[in-house]
């Protein structure tokens, strides 16, 4: 009983998280827009008076809004956490389900994903939970990206939450480790997995020169 509870439970959490995941993208989506300022662009002329051609309240509220959504998508993700040791104490290894094919999910596909490397997948059962345990949480956010730049032309997007990024996956002074990461290996491809609309991606960029700044052309923030 108390299994199943926690199951329920978690269930309900994944959709929460699904719903969180859709505003964010829906705010990160109005201020990519052409001519918005981003996630963190300046909202100051050269001059450095305010920028008149957008609406400054607006980005800050969203923007903070935004960082409430992070706040809660990062609660949700502990909980869930808990439950799925909870679910691993409660049952044998051999009865748990290790699935996690989107195209026999019907409905929201959320993945959940924890430091313990744990993840959650719904699936087209009302029954079933699949558990995978091979999925680290995210822990950075592409909130700016160029045109034409190498990560962009490997596939990485705008909002793209990163769950593994070479051999960096968690862990303390993260940034430093994407560039170390990247500037060890330039010129060779390295592993990314990614978050994509609640879908886990896996992706291979490949660091290297080209016409704009650094070796990617986007910019990470620690989540």
């Amino acid at each position: 009983m108390v299994a199943s509870n926690v199951k329920s439970e978690t269930i309900g959490l994944m959709e929460k998280r699904s719903a969180i995941e859709a505003q964010m993208d829906a705010i990160i989506s109005r201020l990519s827009q052409p001519g918005a300022p981003g996630l963190s662009g300046n909202l100051v002329d050269s001059e450095g008076f305010p920028r008149s051609d957008i609406d400054i309240p607006v980005i800050l509220s969203e923007r903070r809004r935004l960082s409430e959504l992070r706040n809660d998508h990062t609660e949700i993700t502990e909980k869930i956490n808990q439950n799925i040791q909870i679910l691993h104490s409660a049952k044998p290894a051999s009865s748990l389900s290790l699935s996690r094919d989107a195209e026999n999910t019907e409905g929201s596909n959320v993945t959940v994903a924890s430091p313990a490397s744990n993840g959650i997948s719904q699936s087209n059962s009302s029954t079933t939970m699949d558990i995978d345990a091979n999925v680290s949480i995210p822990f950075a956010l592409v909130d700016e990206i160029a045109d034409a730049s190498p990560a962009a032309d490997d596939g990485l997007q705008l909002g793209d939450q990163v769950l593994k990024f070479g051999n960096v996956e968690a862990g303390d002074d993260l940034l430093h480790k994407l560039a170390f990461e990247a500037q060890s290996n330039q010129g060779r491809p390295i592993p990314v997995v990614v978050m994509r609309h609640g879908t886990t991606l896996n992706l291979t960029v490949t660091p290297r020169s080209w016409q704009g700044r650094g070796l990617l052309g986007c910019h990470f923030r620690m989540l």
